[in-house]
Protein backbone atom coordinates (compact mmCIF):
# COMPACT_ATOMS: atom_id res chain seq x y z
CA UNK A 1 0.00 0.00 0.00
CA UNK A 2 0.92 3.72 -0.51
CA UNK A 3 2.53 5.27 1.99
CA UNK A 4 2.18 8.81 0.62
CA UNK A 5 4.86 10.90 2.79
CA UNK A 6 7.39 8.46 1.94
CA UNK A 7 6.45 8.31 -1.53
CA UNK A 8 6.38 12.23 -2.19
CA UNK A 9 10.14 12.39 -0.33
CA UNK A 10 11.33 9.14 -2.32
CA UNK A 11 14.53 9.63 -3.27
CA UNK A 12 14.86 9.01 -7.33
CA UNK A 13 18.36 9.10 -8.00
CA UNK A 14 20.16 11.98 -10.21
CA UNK A 15 21.00 10.61 -13.03
CA UNK A 16 23.98 11.55 -15.30
CA UNK A 17 24.26 10.34 -18.97
CA UNK A 18 27.21 10.89 -21.12
CA UNK A 19 25.07 11.22 -24.73
CA UNK A 20 26.20 10.38 -27.92
CA UNK A 21 25.17 10.47 -31.65
CA UNK A 22 24.40 7.16 -31.68
CA UNK A 23 21.84 7.07 -28.79
CA UNK A 24 19.85 10.19 -30.54
CA UNK A 25 20.22 7.94 -33.43
CA UNK A 26 18.63 4.81 -31.33
CA UNK A 27 16.10 7.28 -30.25
CA UNK A 28 14.55 8.66 -33.36
CA UNK A 29 15.05 5.04 -35.48
CA UNK A 30 13.18 3.83 -32.16
CA UNK A 31 9.77 5.65 -32.48
CA UNK A 32 9.74 4.97 -36.06
CA UNK A 33 11.64 7.61 -38.33
CA UNK A 34 13.71 6.19 -40.93
CA UNK A 35 11.10 3.67 -42.27
CA UNK A 36 11.19 5.52 -45.74
CA UNK A 37 14.70 5.17 -46.95
CA UNK A 38 14.14 7.53 -49.81
CA UNK A 39 12.47 10.58 -47.52
CA UNK A 40 15.77 13.40 -47.13
CA UNK A 41 13.33 15.52 -44.78
CA UNK A 42 14.03 12.97 -42.40
CA UNK A 43 17.45 12.20 -42.81
CA UNK A 44 18.81 14.66 -40.24
CA UNK A 45 16.92 12.39 -37.98
CA UNK A 46 18.80 9.61 -38.74
CA UNK A 47 22.14 10.24 -40.74
CA UNK A 48 25.61 11.38 -38.21
CA UNK A 49 26.82 13.89 -40.37
CA UNK A 50 23.73 16.54 -39.42
CA UNK A 51 22.04 14.13 -36.44
CA UNK A 52 19.29 16.13 -34.84
CA UNK A 53 17.36 14.88 -32.10
CA UNK A 54 13.69 14.34 -32.50
CA UNK A 55 12.31 17.44 -29.77
CA UNK A 56 10.63 14.36 -27.84
CA UNK A 57 13.77 12.70 -26.58
CA UNK A 58 14.53 14.50 -23.41
CA UNK A 59 11.80 12.13 -21.96
CA UNK A 60 14.30 9.04 -22.30
CA UNK A 61 17.18 11.47 -20.92
CA UNK A 62 18.62 11.48 -17.37
CA UNK A 63 15.69 8.34 -16.89
CA UNK A 64 15.61 6.87 -13.34
CA UNK A 65 14.43 3.93 -14.72
CA UNK A 66 11.35 2.17 -13.48
CA UNK A 67 12.15 3.05 -10.07
CA UNK A 68 8.27 2.58 -9.19
CA UNK A 69 8.88 -1.25 -9.35
CA UNK A 70 10.87 -0.95 -5.94
CA UNK A 71 9.04 -2.94 -3.66
CA UNK A 72 9.69 0.18 -0.86
CA UNK A 73 7.33 1.92 -3.09
CA UNK A 74 4.13 0.47 -2.29
CA UNK A 75 3.08 0.30 -5.43
CA UNK A 76 1.73 -2.46 -7.73
CA UNK A 77 3.54 -2.00 -10.36
CA UNK A 78 2.05 -4.46 -12.40
CA UNK A 79 -0.72 -2.38 -12.70
CA UNK A 80 1.06 1.01 -13.33
CA UNK A 81 0.32 2.96 -16.54
CA UNK A 82 0.98 6.22 -18.17
CA UNK A 83 -1.45 8.47 -17.63
CA UNK A 84 0.02 12.14 -18.80
CA UNK A 85 2.74 13.38 -20.30
CA UNK A 86 4.23 17.22 -20.97
CA UNK A 87 7.18 18.18 -22.66
CA UNK A 88 8.46 21.94 -22.41
CA UNK A 89 11.85 22.42 -24.37
CA UNK A 90 14.04 25.01 -22.96
CA UNK A 91 16.74 24.60 -25.65
CA UNK A 92 17.29 22.53 -28.71
CA UNK A 93 18.37 18.88 -27.31
CA UNK A 94 22.19 18.21 -27.83
CA UNK A 95 23.59 15.44 -29.47
CA UNK A 96 26.54 14.89 -27.24
CA UNK A 97 27.32 15.61 -23.88
CA UNK A 98 26.62 15.37 -20.35
CA UNK A 99 23.17 15.10 -19.25
CA UNK A 100 21.87 15.20 -15.91
CA UNK A 101 18.28 14.40 -14.77
CA UNK A 102 16.54 15.48 -11.72
CA UNK A 103 13.12 13.75 -10.86
CA UNK A 104 10.92 14.22 -8.21
CA UNK A 105 7.05 13.44 -6.95
CA UNK A 106 4.83 16.29 -6.68
CA UNK A 107 1.85 14.96 -6.17
CA UNK A 108 -0.71 12.07 -5.43
CA UNK A 109 -4.35 12.05 -5.42
CA UNK A 110 -6.38 8.83 -4.07
CA UNK A 111 -9.05 7.87 -5.96
CA UNK A 112 -10.78 5.46 -3.84
CA UNK A 113 -10.98 1.72 -3.26
CA UNK A 114 -10.83 0.03 -6.36
CA UNK A 115 -10.26 3.33 -8.42
CA UNK A 116 -6.62 3.42 -8.60
CA UNK A 117 -4.61 6.73 -7.39
CA UNK A 118 -2.61 9.06 -9.59
CA UNK A 119 0.73 9.81 -9.05
CA UNK A 120 2.61 13.53 -10.13
CA UNK A 121 6.27 13.43 -10.98
CA UNK A 122 8.63 16.07 -13.14
CA UNK A 123 12.21 16.02 -14.30
CA UNK A 124 14.34 18.41 -15.19
CA UNK A 125 17.02 17.77 -18.05
CA UNK A 126 20.27 19.75 -17.35
CA UNK A 127 23.67 20.08 -19.49
CA UNK A 128 25.92 19.29 -17.09
CA UNK A 129 28.85 21.59 -18.82
CA UNK A 130 26.87 24.56 -18.06
CA UNK A 131 23.99 23.70 -15.70
CA UNK A 132 21.80 25.12 -18.82
CA UNK A 133 18.17 23.53 -18.41
CA UNK A 134 17.31 21.59 -21.63
CA UNK A 135 13.80 20.36 -20.42
CA UNK A 136 11.11 19.98 -18.29
CA UNK A 137 8.76 16.83 -18.17
CA UNK A 138 5.93 16.67 -16.28
CA UNK A 139 4.06 13.02 -15.94
CA UNK A 140 0.85 11.42 -14.34
CA UNK A 141 1.22 8.00 -13.28
CA UNK A 142 -1.94 6.02 -12.91
CA UNK A 143 -1.55 3.47 -10.55
CA UNK A 144 -4.79 0.97 -11.44
CA UNK A 145 -4.13 -0.79 -8.17
CA UNK A 146 -3.27 0.99 -5.36
CA UNK A 147 -6.45 3.37 -4.73
CA UNK A 148 -7.75 3.44 -1.27
CA UNK A 149 -4.72 4.06 0.85
CA UNK A 150 -6.27 6.91 2.53
CA UNK A 151 -4.91 10.29 1.04
CA UNK A 152 -6.08 13.52 -0.44
CA UNK A 153 -8.90 13.10 -3.72
CA UNK A 154 -7.29 16.04 -5.06
CA UNK A 155 -5.97 18.44 -6.65
CA UNK A 156 -6.53 16.66 -10.27
CA UNK A 157 -4.53 18.42 -13.12
CA UNK A 158 -6.97 19.52 -15.66
CA UNK A 159 -7.33 18.11 -18.76
CA UNK A 160 -6.71 20.85 -21.80
CA UNK A 161 -10.40 21.07 -23.81
CA UNK A 162 -10.91 18.95 -26.47
CA UNK A 163 -10.86 20.39 -29.82
CA UNK A 164 -14.28 20.77 -32.31
CA UNK A 165 -15.73 20.20 -35.61
CA UNK A 166 -13.14 18.02 -38.23
CA UNK A 167 -8.91 18.36 -38.17
CA UNK A 168 -7.19 20.63 -40.38
CA UNK A 169 -4.75 18.19 -40.91
CA UNK A 170 -4.13 14.10 -40.69
CA UNK A 171 -0.80 12.43 -40.22
CA UNK A 172 -0.45 8.56 -40.67
CA UNK A 173 2.38 6.71 -39.38
CA UNK A 174 3.33 3.09 -38.82
CA UNK A 175 4.63 1.29 -36.02
CA UNK A 176 6.50 -1.83 -36.32
CA UNK A 177 5.75 -4.86 -34.62
CA UNK A 178 9.34 -5.30 -33.07
CA UNK A 179 9.09 -1.37 -31.88
CA UNK A 180 8.26 -1.80 -28.03
CA UNK A 181 11.96 -4.27 -27.89
CA UNK A 182 13.99 -1.40 -29.99
CA UNK A 183 11.93 1.60 -28.06
CA UNK A 184 12.74 -0.11 -24.39
CA UNK A 185 16.96 -0.22 -25.30
CA UNK A 186 16.52 3.60 -24.68
CA UNK A 187 16.46 2.57 -20.85
CA UNK A 188 12.76 1.92 -20.08
CA UNK A 189 12.79 -1.93 -19.69
CA UNK A 190 9.30 -2.11 -18.10
CA UNK A 191 8.41 -5.64 -18.71
CA UNK A 192 4.68 -5.21 -19.85
CA UNK A 193 6.06 -4.01 -23.16
CA UNK A 194 8.14 -7.36 -23.85
CA UNK A 195 6.81 -9.81 -21.73
CA UNK A 196 3.67 -11.72 -23.00
CA UNK A 197 3.26 -12.96 -19.33
CA UNK A 198 3.20 -9.62 -17.93
CA UNK A 199 1.32 -8.40 -19.94
CA UNK A 200 -1.96 -10.73 -19.38
CA UNK A 201 -1.45 -10.22 -15.48
CA UNK A 202 -1.89 -6.33 -16.13
CA UNK A 203 -5.08 -7.46 -18.30
CA UNK A 204 -3.67 -6.90 -21.68
CA UNK A 205 -3.97 -9.70 -24.38
CA UNK A 206 -0.31 -9.34 -25.45
CA UNK A 207 2.66 -6.35 -24.50
CA UNK A 208 1.65 -2.85 -25.49
CA UNK A 209 4.17 -0.37 -26.96
CA UNK A 210 5.26 2.31 -24.57
CA UNK A 211 3.13 5.35 -23.79
CA UNK A 212 6.54 7.24 -24.45
CA UNK A 213 6.96 5.74 -27.91
CA UNK A 214 3.65 6.82 -28.44
CA UNK A 215 4.61 10.18 -27.21
CA UNK A 216 7.40 10.29 -29.93
CA UNK A 217 5.69 9.37 -32.86
CA UNK A 218 3.05 12.28 -32.09
CA UNK A 219 5.57 14.37 -31.85
CA UNK A 220 6.88 13.04 -34.84
CA UNK A 221 4.07 14.01 -36.66
CA UNK A 222 3.98 17.64 -35.23
CA UNK A 223 7.29 18.11 -36.20
CA UNK A 224 6.78 17.19 -39.41
CA UNK A 225 3.22 18.83 -40.18
CA UNK A 226 3.98 21.77 -38.14
CA UNK A 227 7.46 22.51 -38.04
CA UNK A 228 8.22 21.12 -41.67
CA UNK A 229 11.14 18.79 -39.63
CA UNK A 230 12.45 22.67 -37.94
CA UNK A 231 13.33 20.94 -34.37
CA UNK A 232 14.34 24.77 -33.51
CA UNK A 233 10.82 25.55 -34.39
CA UNK A 234 9.29 23.00 -31.22
CA UNK A 235 8.69 24.19 -28.03
CA UNK A 236 5.88 22.51 -25.93
CA UNK A 237 3.86 19.48 -26.32
CA UNK A 238 1.23 18.11 -23.64
CA UNK A 239 -1.26 15.43 -23.84
CA UNK A 240 -3.37 12.73 -21.68
CA UNK A 241 -3.10 8.99 -23.14
CA UNK A 242 -6.26 7.47 -23.32
CA UNK A 243 -5.95 3.73 -24.35
CA UNK A 244 -2.59 1.66 -25.31
CA UNK A 245 -1.20 1.08 -28.96
CA UNK A 246 -0.75 -2.09 -29.73
CA UNK A 247 3.06 -2.41 -31.81
CA UNK A 248 2.49 -2.68 -35.46
CA UNK A 249 -1.08 -0.04 -34.98
CA UNK A 250 -0.92 2.78 -37.37
CA UNK A 251 -1.27 6.31 -35.05
CA UNK A 252 -3.10 8.68 -36.78
CA UNK A 253 -2.31 12.24 -35.47
CA UNK A 254 -5.37 14.90 -35.64
CA UNK A 255 -4.50 18.22 -35.70
CA UNK A 256 -6.29 21.90 -35.28
CA UNK A 257 -4.36 24.85 -35.99
CA UNK A 258 -4.52 27.32 -33.17
CA UNK A 259 -2.95 30.50 -32.89
CA UNK A 260 0.72 29.95 -31.01
CA UNK A 261 0.09 26.13 -32.48
CA UNK A 262 -2.41 23.40 -32.40
CA UNK A 263 -4.91 21.42 -30.37
CA UNK A 264 -4.24 17.69 -31.22
CA UNK A 265 -5.29 13.92 -30.71
CA UNK A 266 -4.55 10.51 -32.12
CA UNK A 267 -6.05 7.24 -32.87
CA UNK A 268 -5.23 4.15 -33.90
CA UNK A 269 -6.22 3.52 -37.50
CA UNK A 270 -6.51 -0.66 -37.35
CA UNK A 271 -9.22 -0.41 -34.22
CA UNK A 272 -10.82 3.58 -34.44
CA UNK A 273 -9.59 3.57 -31.11
CA UNK A 274 -8.57 7.20 -29.85
CA UNK A 275 -4.98 6.53 -28.23
CA UNK A 276 -4.42 10.22 -27.28
CA UNK A 277 -6.60 13.28 -26.15
CA UNK A 278 -6.52 16.34 -24.82
CA UNK A 279 -3.29 17.34 -26.47
CA UNK A 280 -1.28 21.07 -27.14
CA UNK A 281 1.38 22.29 -29.10
CA UNK A 282 3.17 25.20 -28.78
CA UNK A 283 5.66 26.80 -31.19
CA UNK A 284 9.19 27.54 -29.33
Amino acid sequence: MIDEQHLLNYPIPEIRQVLRWQDVALYNLSVGLGQDPMDKAQLPYTYEPQMTALPSMPVVLGYPGFWLKAPDTGVDWVKVVHGEQSLILHRPVPVSGEIIGRSSVTGIVDRGPGKGALIYSDRVVLDAATGEKIATLESTTFARGDGGFGGKPGPVKPPHPEPKGAPEITCDLATRPEQAAYYRLNGDFNPLHIDPDVATKAGFPRPILHGLCTFGVVCHALLREMCGYDAARFGRMDLRFSSPVYPGETIRTEIWREEGGAAFRARVVERDIVVVSNGRFRFA
